[in-house]
């Protein structure tokens, strides 16, 4: 009776999660399909027939290609931005003690713990107010406040598993700080600085809310595909975009886990 009740757990284990995982993945797989139907203005399910001529249309669509640039430099600059004042936070708290350490702590990571819309708002009322118009840096500005948290969280983790001995002995053998940290910090931190700034540009490429309350009228490639599901002209196009978006953010994530497998903690994936 036991043993057949312990052969029957594990089966009743993989049961729940195979219908977990067809519960988040199936939508994005019919994405998928749907990328590839016949039908041009609805959603038919089965799609009637089977076609490729969608991706020559998207390919030839200027507006996809404007969007697309839009994201890809937003989220390479938001990423730079977040790199640079990351790492310098992640040092700061890792490598000092201060008044006030634990609640600037807090102070970085409390935007990617506040909801979007948030963020969002108060970005747009900080840029009325300081009178600066919707452009390019305003999004990038909104995209960096959440970027700088994912960076940060890594790179702080790392730095508190990075023996301080190290830098010590770096500095009795004569080097200055610059070398110290070129030659002994950089290289411990590097692969979690990498991580983060893998699903810091994941995140950015694919942000919707805080976009839209900095952009004015500029369409990301987020903020392009709501206007089309409103307003649709190619449905189809729609769903070969929505492919690019899920390869574009799914492949820094896996390569992020990958740095990080043993052990570090991959922050900001929740967002």
């Amino acid at each position: 009776m036991r043993s057949d009740r312990g052969q029957s757990a594990p089966l009743g284990l993989k049961a729940a999660a195979a219908c977990g995982l067809l519960f988040l993945h199936l939508p994005i797989l019919l994405i998928f399909v749907y990328a590839f139907t016949t039908e041009e203005k609805s959603f038919v399910w089965p799609p009637p027939g089977l076609t490729t001529q969608w991706f020559a249309v998207t390919w030839n669509r200027p507006d996809v290609w404007e969007a697309l640039s839009l994201s890809v430099r937003v989220a390479a600059i938001s990423t730079t931005i977040a790199l640079v004042l990351g790492t310098l936070c992640a040092a700061a708290v890792s490598r000092t003690k201060f008044f006030g350490r634990e609640t600037i702590s807090l102070l970085v990571i409390l935007p990617i713990a506040l909801p979007g819309i948030i963020t969002g708002i108060a970005l747009r009322s900080a840029f009325a107010l300081a009178d600066i118009p919707f452009s390019f840096w305003t999004i990038v500005l909104g995209h960096a406040t959440f970027c700088v948290v994912v960076v940060y969280n890594n790179a702080v983790a790392r730095f508190r598993r990075t023996s301080g001995s190290m830098i010590e002995a770096s500095m009795d053998l004569g080097a200055d700080g610059f070398q110290t940290f070129r030659h002994v910090v950089l290289p411990n931190i590097a692969t979690a600085l990498l991580a983060g700034g893998m699903l810091a540009f994941a995140l950015s490429f694919d942000e919707v809310i805080v976009t839209t309350f900095t952009a004015g009228q500029q369409q990301t490639v987020p903020i392009w595909m709501l206007e089309e599901l409103i307003r649709p002209r190619q449905r189809p196009v729609t769903n070969v975009v929505a492919m690019v978006v899920v390869l574009v953010t799914l492949l820094p994530i896996l390569f992020a886990y990958y740095l990080t497998r043993d052990g570090d903690q991959i922050a900001g994936s929740g967002k």
